[in-house]
């Protein structure tokens, strides 16, 4: 159902009939929507754009929240290194004016258990600067795909606010994800529930839409298990669904966002990853234009 929309950027609610306790959008912006359909968009170009994308849907849901963000109640919680790409620091200051909000960190980097696994468990989580007001509404954002990384970096929130007295008021929580991302924020919500007398919700906003993660049964033959955010059985924004006929090699792409750590912040690395899947995986080579907008260092 469409909760808002203004010049481009669109809100959607899920209603599938389904009462996991949280208010669950699909969220679609002209940023977003590049992100996805054009993987030369990535570095400083990639996260600009995400910002803007954040922006947007604040402005939009400064409209229509249950209960409005307070400047000196926010919280942006960055899980690193992902969770930088979304700006949402100086997204809030331009959707909102804010300048003084608060802002913590928490380091959380998955692997697999094994070359041949499909469960992952946590490494690089010794750096944490969490900085919590008496009561906190948290805003961050993250890719979501197994969940390993933010189910890591909740529970060590919930567990910040308890050790601090703090209270969670409400999370605000962005995502190129997969459902997992809402069981995950379902169960720390009932957690919540139980510990802090003044939390209010969650609001999770899926970018462009709810993913399929493949498994080794999933009927695609070229996958990365546990990582890739594909298109099939998706739950997805009519305008990002119209937007992607603009590209005609988007069914060939292996899945919606290849690894977003590298893409910003290591891009050698991640044109690196997306040239080996055109070479070998798909059987064809890099399309001229993206060699060119690689070698150009910018969108093609």
């Amino acid at each position: 159902m469409l909760e808002d929309r203004n010049d481009g950027v669109a809100v959607y609610r899920i209603e599938d009939g389904r009462d996991v306790g949280i208010n669950r959008y699909i969220a679609t912006t002209p940023h977003t929507r590049a992100i996805c359909n054009d993987p030369t968009v990535c570095g400083v170009d990639y996260t600009r754009r995400l910002q803007r994308a954040c922006t947007s849907v604040l402005e939009l849901y400064r409209r229509f929240a249950s209960v409005p963000l307070e400047c000196r109640e926010t919280v942006v919680l960055n899980i690193l290194r992902g969770g930088l790409n979304f700006g949402l620091r100086e997204a809030l200051a331009d959707a909102c004016g804010w300048n003084t909000m608060g802002t913590s960190f928490i380091s959380a980097q998955r692997v697999r258990d094994a070359e041949d696994s499909e469960d992952w468990h946590i490494t690089e989580s010794d750096y944490r600067k969490v900085y919590l007001p008496e009561r906190a509404q948290i805003v961050f954002g993250d890719v979501v795909a197994t969940g390993t990384s933010l189910h890591h970096a909740l529970k060590l929130i919930v567990r910040s606010a308890e050790e601090t007295g703090a209270q969670i008021t409400r999370f605000v929580f962005f995502t190129y994800g997969g459902v997992r991302a809402e069981e995950i924020l379902s169960d720390i919500a009932a957690l919540c529930r139980e510990r802090f007398d003044s939390f209010t919700g969650v609001d999770l906003f899926y970018l462009e839409g709810r993913f399929t993660v493949p498994t080794p049964a999933t009927p695609l033959t070229i996958k990365l298990t546990g990582t890739d955010l594909v298109r099939y059985g998706a739950l997805m924004a009519p305008e990002f669904m119209d937007s992607q006929y603009g590209s005609p090699l988007y069914p060939l792409e292996r899945c919606i966002i290849y690894d977003a750590g590298s893409r910003a912040f290591h891009p050698a690395e991640y044109v690196a990853d997306v040239e080996e899947y055109w070479r070998t995986d798909s059987g064809r080579a890099l399309p001229r234009d993206r060699r060119r907008a690689f070698r150009r260092g910018g969108s093609a």
